[in-house]
């Protein structure tokens, strides 16, 4: 057997169809689209998944889970990842300087996972209450980072009203005098 002698399987290999050119290829007239319709027209296709009007299949189902807003906003830290640190001053700032976490990170939190054996200054990092207590009881410092204020809902002033006793048309009348 020589290179120069290779062939494939007999049957193996078919030459490509030429749609539409003429009767005797078999693939002529109407060139397998079929008699009319919209399949048969030129630019008659609709978008992948359209069944004719019908409510297609992955609109059918129904969504399964909860994906997160801020998943890529937060982080976790293992305290290992902080033992392997060099800074001892630790923010959020010299987590992202060490590469700990990603740069694109907005918030981090601390979680009891690992070994912390030397002491570190925590600041303005969230920790979990076992993550806090292992960097305490290895003579570290945590300074827990100020709180958000919560937004407060709006009550309008009709229902504040009611609420007092008062009742809403006379409210309106004094605001008008």
């Amino acid at each position: 057997m020589r290179l120069n002698g290779l062939k494939p399987a007999p049957g193996s290999k078919s030459a490509r169809h030429r749609v539409g050119r003429g009767i005797g290829s078999g693939w002529g007239k109407t060139a397998g689209l079929g008699h009319k319709g919209q399949r048969a027209r030129a630019g008659g296709y609709h978008k992948v998944g359209f069944e004719g009007g019908q409510m297609p299949l992955h609109r059918r189902l129904p969504k399964r889970g909860f994906v997160s807003p801020t998943r890529d906003a937060t982080a976790e830290v293992r305290l290992s990842d902080l033992q392997r640190m060099k800074a001892t001053e630790i923010d959020l700032a010299a987590l992202k300087a060490e590469r700990v976490v990603p740069g694109s990170v907005l918030e981090a939190k601390v979680i009891l996972s690992g070994k912390l054996e030397r002491k570190i200054a925590l600041t303005g990092v969230k920790a979990s209450k076992g993550a806090k207590a292992a960097i305490e009881a290895a003579g570290g410092s945590y300074v827990a980072p100020p709180e958000k204020p919560k937004k407060e809902k709006k009550v309008k002033e009709k229902k504040a009203k009611k609420a007092e006793g008062e009742p809403a048309e006379q409210s309106a009348d004094k605001a008008k005098e």
